[in-house]
């Protein structure tokens, strides 16, 4: 016998690499229903018990995998990216909050010099890292958008109007 045959007399198990997909399907069933009939299968944890499948109405096709990330501690990636940006804003709202104790200890009428113009530099320095903070969760929330499943979608931030309200509630002091 030749090897370009597709099949050969040598049994079901041998053969050319290249089945048609009927072929792949009767031979997997075949070791399947051989395994069984060696009861390979009766001593598998959890026979007779239901699979725990938690129902997700957002995975789709995704169901089997949403499962698995589950049961070994992990999340889908769409959670992961919802959890920076709800971290990235706790961050920057962090931010705000102590400039604004900085700002509220700060005397501005009877300050010296010295102490106001430190309050600049500290307002300036959070003004940059701000706005970067904020172009940097919109652009998470973008990638975010992308992947999720549109009920999970959130609304990109609007980074002018945040910088105007930063502007407005911390002006820089004259010195």
């Amino acid at each position: 016998m030749s090897d370009q045959s597709s099949t050969n007399n040598n049994g079901p198990h041998e053969g050319k690499q290249h089945r048609t997909r009927r072929q792949w399907t009767d031979l997997v069933e075949e070791l399947l229903n051989e395994a069984r009939d060696r009861g390979d299968f009766e001593h598998l944890e959890g026979k007779g018990k239901p699979l725990a499948l938690d129902q997700n109405p957002y995975a789709g096709d995704r169901a089997l995998a949403y499962s698995l990330l589950k049961n070994n501690n992990f999340a889908p990636p769409e959670i992961e990216r919802g959890k920076e940006i709800d971290s990235d804003i706790k961050r920057a709202e962090d931010g705000l909050a102590t400039l604004r104790r900085r700002q509220h200890a700060l005397d501005a009428r009877i300050a010296h010099p010295d102490a106001r113009r430190a309050y600049n530099v500290a307002r300036d320095a959070a003004e940059v890292r701000y706005e970067a903070l904020l172009r940097e969760i919109n652009s998470k929330i973008l990638s975010l958008n992308i992947v999720a499943p549109s009920a999970m979608h959130r609304r990109r931030l609007d980074i002018e109007a945040k910088m105007r309200e930063f502007r407005e509630e911390f002006p820089r002091l004259e010195e």
